[in-house]
């Protein structure tokens, strides 16, 4: 998927993954107005893809992404500044609510809207020499793109509070630590780290088990009592779905399920 400026978004397959990659080298990545557009389509169309189990999401040249086009902020006013929030919300909204899973593979810097972008996926896979910034008040503004709900649950709120209103930058042991990473690897491997990870989830999980998991998580921050209702109303469907017959035959024949999302 392309644009005519502002940089654009390939898309890739690699058996049951769908590779989806921001290109805009000029700007390290960064999220200009086509490129929120076109990656919330694209995530999108994955999302509505039966092929597709397990999405990944990367950025092209050796970085992640470098945060909001900042080249494109000029002549911003409270209503048009509201109005570029939408692509990007959508795009949150898919990421973090969607039903299949979704592995950011980083390299170099994820900054300001790019670390949010990670923090909205399912799993973060980093090169150990990745960097982390959520820099918003470095030009005056406050954390975007669901930062706010994304971070305290990523990294607690002490971390989250220390991480927004100092604006410092983070390296990725720190961030494995943290918790905001998952598995580290050397520079250069990340994307095919996460496209294996990807793989192994698009193998062997049951679609419709992955997508009421998403859907139970996605209810955070929820009561207890609120999540067991929500808990039974999942179960409840997956009892009956043919994936739970599958799975159930498969492991008592101790076979390979072959699960169809049903």
């Amino acid at each position: 998927m392309s644009g005519p400026e502002g940089g654009t978004i390939t898309r890739d397959t690699d058996g049951p993954v769908t590779v989806l990659t921001i290109r805009y080298p000029e700007r390290r990545n960064a999220l200009s107005m086509p490129i929120r557009a076109m990656l919330a389509d694209s995530v999108a169309q994955a999302m509505n893809d039966a092929a597709c189990r397990a999405i990944v999401l990367t950025g092209a040249g050796g970085q992640f992404c470098s945060g909001g086009d900042i080249s494109g902020m000029d002549g911003l006013d409270a209503i048009t500044s509201r109005g570029r929030l939408v692509e990007a919300h959508r795009l949150v909204r898919l990421l973090v609510e969607g039903e299949k899973p979704v592995i950011a593979a980083v390299e170099g810097h994820a900054a300001g809207a790019g670390l949010s972008l990670a923090a909205a996926c399912d799993i973060v896979v980093a090169a150990r020499d990745a960097t982390f910034t959520c820099s918003f008040n470095r030009i005056g503004l406050v954390p975007d793109l669901g930062a706010a709900w994304l971070l305290p649950q990523r990294l607690g709120h002490m971390r989250a509070r220390q991480i927004m209103l100092t604006g410092e930058p983070f390296g990725a042991a720190e961030a494995e630590r943290w918790g905001f990473v998952a598995e580290l690897t050397e520079p250069g491997a990340a994307l095919t780290r996460a496209i294996a990870a990807a793989r192994r989830i698009g193998d062997t999980a049951a679609p419709l088990s992955n997508a009421y998991t998403k859907r139970l998580l996605a209810r955070q921050p929820a009561s207890l009592a609120e999540i067991l209702k929500a808990e039974e109303d999942a179960q409840s469907i997956l009892f009956s779905s043919r994936d739970f017959d599958e799975g159930r035959s498969a492991f008592r024949e101790k076979r390979k399920p072959g699960f169809e999302g049903r």
